[in-house]
Order: C-alpha cells, then structure tokens, then sequence
C-alpha cells in the first residue's frame, strides 16, 4: 500500500510540475515566452546561464524567432561549449561565453561524470546511490552578472535563465546590482536535486525575491502558472521543478506609463 501511495503522490506531483522540470519541452517552460511577450515589447536582451548544449535556446528560437532579441548563453565546460559552439556560432543574435557565472570574479572547477555531461556543476556532487561518479573535473571562469553587464553596457535583461545545478542562488547575488536598479524583469529557475548538494532551499529563494518584489510561480506541464504566495515547508522538494518570478516593479512601472498616457 505504501508503494501504490508513493506513486499516487509522485503522479500527482508530476501534474503539478514537481519532478517534471527535466526535459524543457514537456515541463512546460515554454510559457516564459508567453509571459514575456504579454509583459514587455521587443527588443529582448535574454540571457540563458547554463546553456549546455542548446536545449533552451532552441525554445528561444522557436517561440520568438519572429521578434528583435538579443541572447547571451553562458556554458563553462569546453567539451559542452564545443556542442553549443556548433549549433550557433553563425546566427548574430546569440552571444556564446564559455564562461560560468557566480556570485564574484573567479575561477573554480568545475566537476563531472563525463566529458560534455548535463549533470557538471560547480560543486562535487555525491551520486553514488545512483552509480554515478563525479571524478573529472576542468578548471573554468566565472564571472557576475552585474560585471558582465557593465562589460558589455547592457542596461537591462528582459529574461534572465538560470539552469546551473544548485548555484542559482549565486547567480543571482552575483546580479544585485542589476535588480537594485530594477533592470531585470523576469527570472526562469529550476530547484532540485543539485541544490541538496550545494545546502540550497527553496526558501532561499522565496525570501530573496520576495525582498526585491518579484512574485514567484510554479510552472506546470500544461503551462499554468502557479503562484507561490506563501513559504511552506512542503516546497521543499528536491525533484526537479520550474519556476518562474516576475518582477512587480515592472508591472507598476507599466501601469504609471499608461496612467500618465
């Protein structure tokens, strides 16, 4: 019976968007696009941190082709960077950085299964209960968001992306600068079983955009969002699930526009 309640609740979850974040065509992550183009107007400045070798710019490429954006991809491994290289070095749009992006300017390892793998993070993730060993490893550079920014005058990111095995929070720090300023609108992050690793928690997150006025939303597999009002407990689950926050800033800025219009 505890089996037959186990997997109730993992399917009942999975409609929920609980475990389903993995692959980004069936998690629904395509609703980002949606909530973008309701929101704010072309030209999009988008920056996928994490890209690995492609996957979410490809959905980038499918639901915006037609706008004027701009995307800046940031993937660390150079086995990984070789794939990504590949596919996009030739469209003007996309600005590839072999590069990691962190809380401060630095270098680090980074650590892997496997030459190329999806699973590389930043920390040394202990696998073994699935026969999985992180015994490479390659020495890569971070930089911050707010550094990268200021290097390459961007002003502000309409999209910002993070996929980065547990480091996300990092991430974010590292772009203080670009939310004190209110120039970052949205923000589309994963939480799972890399943030057991790196001693993240879900609340981390909700106290951290809660503070700069971004409401958080769990995406599903059909595409409904979610809204996260409160911190539980129960969010606590580490399987991989997607979610987005978006900025109320931007809201009330769009709203005292058409007042004044």
């Amino acid at each position: 019976m505890q089996n037959v309640l186990e997997k109730i609740v993992q399917g009942s979850q999975n409609l929920m968007g609980i475990g389903s974040g993995t692959d980004v065509v069936s998690s629904g992550e395509q609703v980002v696009f949606r909530v973008l183009k309701q929101r704010l107007n072309p030209p999009y400045c988008i920056f996928d941190v994490g890209s690995n070798k492609g996957q979410f710019l490809k959905l980038i490429l499918d639901h915006i082709a037609g706008d004027d954006f701009s995307v800046h991809c940031f993937e660390p491994g150079r086995e990984t960077f070789k794939i990504l290289e590949s596919s996009f070095k030739t469209d003007k749009r996309i600005q590839l950085n072999n590069i990691a992006i962190g809380k401060e300017i630095s270098e680090a390892k980074l650590y892997s299964n496997s030459a190329g793998s999806e699973l590389a993070s930043l920390t040394r993730r202990r696998l073994d209960h699935f026969g999985i060993d992180f015994n490479e490893s390659e020495v890569i550079k971070i930089n911050t968001i707010d550094h990268y920014c200021a290097d390459k005058a961007i002003h502000h990111v309409h999209l910002l992306k993070l996929d980065i095995e547990g480091h996300e929070m990092d991430a974010l720090t590292g772009a203080k600068g670009m939310f004190d300023a209110k120039s970052i609108d949205v923000v589309a992050f994963e939480f799972g079983g890399c943030d057991i690793d790196t001693r993240t928690f879900f609340q981390d997150f909700w106290y951290f955009f809660r503070e700069i006025n971004f409401n958080i939303f769990r995406i599903t597999p059909s595409g409904y969002l979610h809204p996260v009002e409160s911190y539980k407990e129960i969010h606590e689950q580490f399987r991989p699930t997607n979610f987005i926050a978006i900025s109320n800033n931007q809201r009330e800025q769009a709203t005292a526009n058409s007042s004044v219009g």
